[in-house]
């Protein structure tokens, strides 16, 4: 095995030093020893396969040049097309070689390295000659006339036939819809008028590029263009700003409008323009030109706001308007409005003549949302622009009232215990406010809420408890009703003491609080303190008159009225009320009444009928009475009696009618005995017999408490300790603006 090994190795030796024969006839190089080389059979068998091949000559280039890039710059004016061709390439063979540019295309000048380039035209393509072997650069001037179709104008741009195709395309306007029929748009944008477009085209195509401009065809023999103008504007004084809104309304007279100017007034900026007939805009210098989309369109209109700020009050505010150029007639209309509370002082000047707001065209009516300051007509000569100056004045802003309430009426029902259930009801108008922030006095507990008559679900906060409220856009019905019910523990009565009673707060104006409280029937109390009138002491107070009550007839209420007596003049005055019904005998509440009589100073008295139908009139002087009933949709009834100055009560019955229709009816008083029982009408509308008292009497419950009854049926965790009768104490104050309404009874046990 050794002995074969050694035979492979010295053929192998000798196979490589055949080949090198004449290098081993060399002498050896000093410090070089001829050394062994061991080899594998296979890398043997390489050397012999490399030693048999034949030498190789040098390769020729495949083409005698090449472009490698083409970048085309194309500006679009009027109805041409030019552009610039920048081509970058290699010569590969030697001497001259021929490079295919263009294909049907307009070349106006060639050069290579600023000297004239030599062009060869062969058919409709262009070839250049250029040198080798290198790199070389062209520049090529190419022209091409625009092609006009309906809606749109488009060229043909011709590319090279290179590795990279780029183009820039410039046009005139603000084009937003540029198409090409091969390549790809990349980048868009649009300055001063020009929309720039860069796209990658498609090597060695035609490339159809087109784009909507309807303005761009030439008008040949196109007649004059006469036009007339009308500009409605409405200036708006804001605090820091003023505001402008033009509406403009031109009607062509005779040929075709394709584009206007408008010159705007200087300081302002444009913030806005619409109109259904503009096509493109452009804004330079306080010039505002338009393009129209349609030029055979009689009538264009478009709107334009403006705004431009002013100083913090200003007292001269000067401006100018808008105005039309090149119109035969331009006349206008101005409305002033302002924000805030101001006074205006605008003079007349430059043509500019005041006239009433309502004389304003509907258009700029509509427009305007605050109320109309002044207003201007004018008519627009060559030799003066509309202008205003305006003398401003303004005054504080005064708080506006959320809601208010034009009455509460309360009733408090208090035990023996010292525990009281009260119920505060309230008319309500409400124009913004969500909420009504009840405050109950310390240790009182919210038992029910109704809102419009209908349950609510109060909210409880931190600083009180929110009642939920109807404003605009949530079901408002006008004025409308507010209750709720709450419950406090208080002390517990003794032999005798004294007991403060307080109405809770509320975060809304309260025109007057009328306070109805009952205490058990075994005590007898009066009232030692409080911010609220007790009624009794006004109406015992008022010279002349008596005070009535009702008489003890369970389920019945017990209010006093004041009936007049005569007084040390000899002159008395009395009390005139009655009710309205309808011939189905419903009542009829909302009805206006007048009172008038000769014996009257002034014209008469009015009044309106209530929830129940009834009406009341105080002081009334004897003599001849009127009453005139008034409702839409019934006809009118009027009734006349004499009146003695005591007490008088009507009933008045009104059907459906004309409004024309008055119905009068004459009729005596009866005469009244003070000192006898008679039927008056009054609280729920039962007829109840009234005598004469100075003392406080023991009243059975009113409505109101029976009502509160009901609701709290049930639901109290106490019993309310008025079961047929009760002390009742009335209470008013008028003007509550947040703040609590309080009384301090002092009792004694009979």
């Amino acid at each position: 095995m050794s002995h074969c090994r050694l035979r492979l190795v010295l053929v192998a030796m000798f196979a490589v030093l055949v080949p090198c024969a004449s290098i081993a006839q060399q002498p050896p190089r000093p410090n070089e020893t001829p050394r062994a080389v061991t080899l594998t059979l296979a890398e043997y068998n390489r050397l012999l396969d490399v030693a048999a091949r034949p030498a190789q000559g040098s390769n020729a280039p495949p083409v005698a040049a090449v472009l490698a890039s083409a970048d085309l710059r194309v500006r679009v004016d009027r109805d041409t097309a030019r552009g610039v061709f920048n081509m970058t390439g290699d010569a590969l063979r030697p001497g001259v070689s021929r490079v295919s540019l263009l294909g049907g295309a307009t070349v106006t000048d060639a050069n290579a390295d600023g000297r004239p380039l030599p062009l060869v035209a062969d058919g409709n393509a262009h070839t250049a000659l250029v040198s080798g072997p290198g790199p070389f650069a062209l520049t090529l001037e190419w022209g091409a006339s625009l092609v006009f179709k309906p809606g749109r104008a488009s060229f043909t741009l011709p590319v090279p036939k290179a590795g990279t195709a780029r183009a820039v395309i410039d046009l005139p306007g603000e084009q937003a819809d540029v198409h090409l029929s091969a390549g790809l748009v990349t980048r868009r944008t649009v300055a001063d008028g020009r929309t720039i477009v860069e796209a990658t085209l498609d090597p060695g195509s035609s490339t159809e590029i087109w784009w909507s401009m309807r303005d761009s065809a030439p008008v040949a023999a196109a007649r004059e263009v006469r036009t007339v103008a009308e500009v409605m504007t409405l200036l708006t004084l804001g605090d820091a700003d003023l505001r402008m809104a033009a509406l403009v309304d031109v009607s062509v007279v005779q040929g075709e409008l394709r584009t206007m100017a408008i010159d705007l007034p200087r300081g302002y900026e444009m913030t806005g323009l619409s109109g259904s007939t503009v096509d493109t805009s452009q804004q330079r210098d306080g010039e505002l030109v338009l393009t129209v989309g349609d030029p055979a369109a009689r009538s264009h209109q478009f709107l334009i706001t403006l705004e431009r700020p002013v100083e913090t009050g200003a007292a001269t505010v000067e401006t100018r308007f808008i105005a039309v150029r090149d119109v035969q007639r331009e006349r206008g209309e101005v409305a002033i409005e302002g924000v805030g509370t101001l006074e205006l002082n605008a003079p007349e000047r430059d043509g500019m003549h005041r006239i009433d707001v309502r004389e304003l065209n509907a258009s700029l009516q509509a427009l305007s949302r605050l109320p109309m300051l002044s207003a201007f007509r004018y008519q627009r000569t060559a030799t003066a622009v509309p202008a205003l100056a305006l003398d401003v004045k303004r005054f504080a802003d005064a708080g506006v009232l959320a809601a208010v309430a034009d009455r509460a009426v309360a009733t408090t029902l208090v035990t023996s215990e010292g525990r009281a259930l009260t119920e505060v009801s309230l008319q309500v108008q409400n124009r913004a406010q969500p909420f009504l922030k009840v405050t109950l006095p310390q240790g009182a507990t919210m038992v029910s809420v109704e809102v419009a008559g209908e349950a609510a679900k109060p909210v409880l906060g931190s600083d009180g408890i929110r009642v939920p409220l109807l404003r605009p856009g949530f079901r408002p019905t006008g004025t409308y009703q507010v209750s709720f019910v709450y419950m406090h523990a208080g002390t517990p009565f003794g032999k005798k003491g004294e007991m403060q009673m307080t109405l809770p707060r509320m975060d809304m104006p309260v025109g007057i609080v009328q306070w109805e409280v009952f205490v058990p029937e075994r005590y007898s109390a009066r009232t030692v303190d409080g911010n609220a009138i007790d009624v009794s002491k006004i109406r015992d107070g008022l010279t002349g008159y008596r005070t009535y009550y009702a008489p003890s007839t369970p389920g019945s209420t017990a209010p006093k009225i004041a009936v007049a007596d005569a007084d040390p003049t000899g002159v008395t005055t009395g009390l005139v009320r009655g009710r309205v019904r309808d011939e189905s005998g419903a009542v009829l509440p909302g009805v206006t009444i007048e009172l008038s009589s000769p014996s009257f100073i002034e014209k008469g008295r009015t009044g309106v009928t209530d929830s129940q139908g009834e009406f009341v009139f105080l002081g009334i002087v004897p003599g001849n009475i009127r009453l005139t009933a008034f409702l839409s949709g019934f006809a009118s009834i009027s009734k006349s009696f004499s009146f003695d100055g005591s007490v008088h009560h009507e009933e008045l019955t009104m059907r459906v009618g004309n409004i024309s229709e008055v119905v009068t009816v004459t009729a005596d008083a009866p005469v009244v005995d003070a000192n006898s029982t008679r039927s008056v009408t009054f609280g729920n509308g039962v007829d109840r017999g009234y005598r004469v008292d100075r003392e406080p009497q023991t009243v059975p419950p009113s409505q109101n408490v029976i009502n509160l009854q009901r609701r709290t049926s049930g639901v109290l965790p106490i019993r309310v300790d008025v079961p047929r009768a009760g002390t009742v104490h009335q209470y008013v104050k008028p003007l509550v603006i947040d703040q609590e309404t309080s009384v301090t009874l002092r009792y004694k046990r009979r």
